[in-house]
């Protein structure tokens, strides 16, 4: 069975998107709020401060709406999550706006920021947080449904496919819950059956990874690829490295190292939530 696949950022791409919506927030609010606007120097001052103060409070909201992925789930009750989402994000986001506001206030002019600021700018910015919850809201789901229909696929393929392998002048596919794993043997590929049978591909691991589901099989190293059932487990070695355990020590060494880089995706493939 295909595990389940973890989002590592449900809301991906926010960061890009909100790189470009927050200045274009900030534009927006100066065409609402003043007229015969001009282009100059302290115009393009006071935006690149408003923008600033915005980049903040954005990723203000976004901690907090990380937060509450981690202790109030949507999935534990839609309406009261988004209920405390919206509430606790306006809050955040006006409180950093305020802040930020009077700060830059008092260092320009040495009073308190106009009160037209809280009647009126404070209210139009309250508007944009909640399209940003909305755009939040509409990613999550939108790359949900991605990874379901990826993980969808991934299943027809994994049950469907099979690698494809040569025995003399016959041409044959092996399931790949037959496969136990594929390792370099000089020029060669080598496809090693559960059963432990060896076939010789004329493809590169590279090329051969490509065909592989990624749910049921792992790149070790360039050496090696094999299925989740053939390994027994792994343990830490020296500089972040993973020695993973292979159970079929028949056909590939017992230890089988695992580079520091690739030592988290492996963990987390290993042991998926």
């Amino acid at each position: 069975m295909v595990e389940k696949q973890k989002l590592v950022n449900p809301y991906h791409p926010d960061i890009a998107i909100l790189l470009i919506f927050v200045p274009f927030i900030s534009a927006f609010n100066y065409y609402l709020t003043y007229s015969g606007i001009r282009l100059s120097w302290f115009l393009v001052l006071t935006f690149a401060i408003d923008t600033a103060q915005g980049y903040l409070a954005w990723w203000g909201v976004r901690s907090f709406i990380f937060y509450l992925d981690k202790k109030y789930p949507y999935e534990n009750g839609f309406l009261n999550r988004m209920a405390l989402q919206l509430s606790g994000s306006l809050v955040i986001g006006l409180l950093v706006i305020s802040a930020l506001t009077e700060v830059v206030s008092w260092i320009a002019k040495g009073k308190s920021a106009p009160l037209n600021f809280y009647t009126v700018d404070l209210f139009i910015i309250s508007i944009w947080f909640f399209v940003i919850n909305g755009l939040y809201v509409g990613l999550r789901y939108y790359n949900l449904w991605k990874a379901s229909e990826a993980l969808r696929r991934e299943e027809v393929r994994t049950k469907s496919g099979g690698l494809m392998v040569t025995q003399g002048k016959l041409d044959m596919k092996l399931a790949f819950e037959d496969v136990a794993g594929l390792y370099v043997d000089n020029e060669y590929v080598v496809a090693c059956t559960t059963a432990g049978k060896k076939y010789y591909l004329d493809q590169s691991l590279d090329q051969i990874e490509k065909d592989l589901p990624t749910t049921i099989f792992f790149r070790l190293n360039r050496q090696y690829i094999l299925h989740r059932q053939v390994l027994a487990g792994f343990r830490r070695s020296e500089n972040g490295k993973l020695l993973v355990l292979s159970s079929k020590p028949e056909t590939f060494p017992s230890e089988i190292a695992v580079s520091r880089l690739k030592a988290p995706a492996f963990k987390s493939w290993f042991r998926p939530e």
